[in-house]
């Protein structure tokens, strides 16, 4: 949608020979068509005008399959957007959750309540990719300013009402010191307001966050997957996590072994019929193990193509299919990459290369 909006023809970049180039083809394709139709072309030099997005540069657009990185999706993470989206009802920026009621033997439709959240808000802009417990103080720490400025002009109004017995020259002092103050304070009371509507907001998404973590014991998933792809030993067997009721929902626990799964090079039959029959058991939908396990099956295979596959491969292909071969090697694997810190997902990695106009990712799809 990006390339559209600025008018501006994109740079098509994809790997070779899955999913990804047969969607890049399709969208080259009706780009072109759309470039042969000077009537109604998106990316017409009059249009670009008309929207003020005249441009000689043009975007790129990378195509990746989802294949490349599955391990991502799956992680639960600890960042403040995240949790969001994974557990809260999130959509077009808005968040919709349950009221609690005052009175449980009322019987009734459930109340609800949505929060809109600005994309370019500053609290949002500044913590979304904060760790949670960052979170929860930064929201503490808007609250406490946010009191110290209410009880501010508390003290104001109050010092403004002098007692009766005040002389005249008392009188005069106290309201030359203070009017200027109580007319600043007056004129920020919409932006305090505002401030308080934001921080009550904000209170109530982390604490319907923390009561989900605390429910389902998701500090204690994330750690053992920081752990699983970090190669460190576990201090509880998987298969005692998953068979464990107190410990998480289904679904987090197969999201574990699915990791756990990624990050195992190799995994006997007996093995995986164990952690299956856990899954089932724990109520998990295993439709997802099986997937995997043709993923792993196709990846391998992938991997064992010959290199004459292409009769027009050229070095530069060879050296982006070996920047592809490592991202998929890393979720096979789970490196570090996925641990929160400056290190860089497999995506990350190839658009920065691309940018930076490397040689190994010369060789993709392009729309010229």
């Amino acid at each position: 949608a990006e390339p559209l909006c600025r008018s501006a023809v994109p740079i098509i970049r994809c790997p070779r020979g899955n999913a990804a180039e047969m969607v890049a083809e399709e969208l080259d394709k009706k780009l072109r068509e759309s470039l042969r139709n000077a009537g109604n072309s998106l990316f017409s030099p009059e249009l670009a005008m008309s929207r003020g997005r005249m441009s000689f540069q043009r975007p790129l657009l990378v195509v990746l399959d989802r294949g490349i990185d599955l391990a991502a999706s799956l992680h639960h993470t600890w960042t403040y957007q995240a949790l969001v989206h994974d557990l809260l009802d999130f959509k077009l920026n808005r968040i919709t959750m349950k009221e609690d009621q005052p009175d449980p033997t009322v019987q009734g439709k459930e109340k609800t309540k949505n929060y809109e959240l600005d994309v370019d808000a500053k609290f949002w802009q500044a913590h979304k990719g904060s760790p949670f417990p960052t979170v929860a103080e930064a929201v503490q720490n808007e609250l406490d300013q946010y009191r110290a400025s209410e009880d501010e002009v508390k003290r104001l109004k109050s010092v403004m009402g002098l007692e009766d017995s005040a002389s005249d020259a008392e009188i005069s002092a106290a309201l030359s010191e203070n009017t200027a103050k109580l007319t600043s304070a007056i004129s920020s009371l919409p932006e305090l307001l505002e401030r308080k509507k934001m921080i009550d907001m904000h209170t109530n998404i982390a604490t319907a966050l923390l009561e989900e973590i605390k429910a389902r014991k998701l500090d204690f998933f994330f750690e053992m997957e920081e752990k699983i792809m970090a190669k460190s030993s576990l201090d509880k067997p998987l298969l005692d996590i998953i068979t464990d009721p107190e410990t998480g929902s289904s679904v987090d626990k197969l999201r574990l072994f699915l990791i756990h799964y990624l990050a195992s090079p190799d995994m006997s039959s007996s093995d995986m019929e164990k952690y299956v029959k856990a899954l089932q058991e724990a109520g998990a939908d295993t439709a997802a193990v099986d997937y995997l396990k043709k993923w792993k099956v196709y990846q391998k295979m992938s991997s064992t193509e010959p290199a004459s596959r292409s009769s027009g491969g050229t070095t530069a292909m060879r050296m982006f299919s070996k920047l592809m071969t490592t991202g998929s090697k890393f979720v096979m694997e789970g490196v570090k990459n996925l641990v929160i810190g400056e290190r860089h997902l497999p995506v990350t990695r190839i658009v920065d290369a691309l940018m930076e106009g490397k040689r190994a990712v010369e060789a993709g799809c392009a729309a010229q």
